[in-house]
């Protein structure tokens, strides 16, 4: 994902020679991944230290995680071949529950020494199988990246605190705040909450709310308005402070659609694509957009 978003740095740069390597090097990334990484129908983890996989359907326990299958979709790895598509119904199939989804399943049941402190926590906390807010929004986004607008909303809406209201009584921490990890549907406590504030949640969060579900990415040619949405959600405003101009945009979703735009226009007039050029600082700028 990096590597290719480094590559178009370096393009925009005029840096031919060097982007052209990066984006080699990325893509021979994608290939060792789609080679010792692919599972069959998810994403392995690793190899340990023995060269054995981690994250793997030959492994006794821990057999998925989660961190890969975000991680690998959000790179679009696998997006036109199938395997991305497979591995984020594998997350819902094994992985999801009403509470978020867990770091990996099954849950270690004893102290694995190639694993060390994973498999030392009971099973469904903290490592073991719980419910890491952190990552939770890698999956929010790997589905946007597929046009799953529906199902992404779903993901954010588990961990997101403005929803817990109802399982106050069970989350048990404070009703405006993200926690570090929420107990696995492996814990006697499953949907308890521990460690709030401490957790880089929040900023994942605004990131894939921002950018992944409502759509609005910063791009070096300017904003980029690609909304991933379920499609009982009819439309939306945002107004969006870019390199010093601000953008009012308006979303139109009377399709009824998940994803996709079909036309945009800025201060009235239409454009080609769905990336706005760049305003001058100090502009206000007046975006509508019909999705379709």
């Amino acid at each position: 994902k990096y590597g290719r978003a480094y590559a178009g740095i370096l393009r925009h740069l005029g840096l031919a020679e060097e982007a052209a390597s990066a984006d080699e090097a990325a893509a021979e990334m994608e290939k060792t991944v789609l080679d010792a990484g692919w599972d069959g129908a998810w994403f392995r983890r690793a190899y340990d230290a023995f060269g054995a996989p981690v994250g793997s359907k030959k492994c006794a326990e821990g057999q998925i995680f989660i961190e890969p299958q975000g991680m690998c979709v959000m790179a679009g790895i696998g997006k036109e071949t199938g395997e991305a598509e497979a591995a984020l119904e594998s997350v819902k199939n094994r992985l999801d529950s009403k509470f978020g989804i867990v770091l990996h399943q099954p849950a270690y049941t004893k102290y694995y020494l190639n694993l060390g402190e994973i498999s030392s926590y009971p099973p469904g906390y903290k490592e073991n199988a719980g419910i890491f807010c952190h990552n939770n929004p890698w999956i929010t986004c790997a589905e946007a990246v597929l046009g799953h607008g529906a199902r992404a909303f779903e993901t954010y809406r588990k961990i997101c605190p403005a929803y817990l209201e109802p399982v106050s009584d069970i989350h048990r921490t404070e009703p405006y705040v993200y926690s570090q990890m929420v107990a696995g549907k492996d814990a006697p406590t499953f949907g308890e909450a521990k460690n709030s504030w401490l957790t880089g949640t929040a900023a994942w969060t605004f990131f894939n709310i921002s950018q992944y579900i409502l759509g609005i990415q910063p791009t070096l040619d300017g904003l980029r308005v690609d909304p991933c949405i379920p499609h009982t959600l009819t439309g939306y405003t945002v107004t969006r402070r870019f390199r010093g101009a601000e953008y009012r945009i308006t979303v139109d979703n009377a399709a009824g659609v998940q994803h996709g735009v079909k036309a945009v226009t800025v201060d009235g007039k239409a454009i080609c694509g769905n990336v706005l050029p760049l305003a001058a600082a100090g502009t206000e700028v007046t975006v509508q957009v019909t999705m379709g």
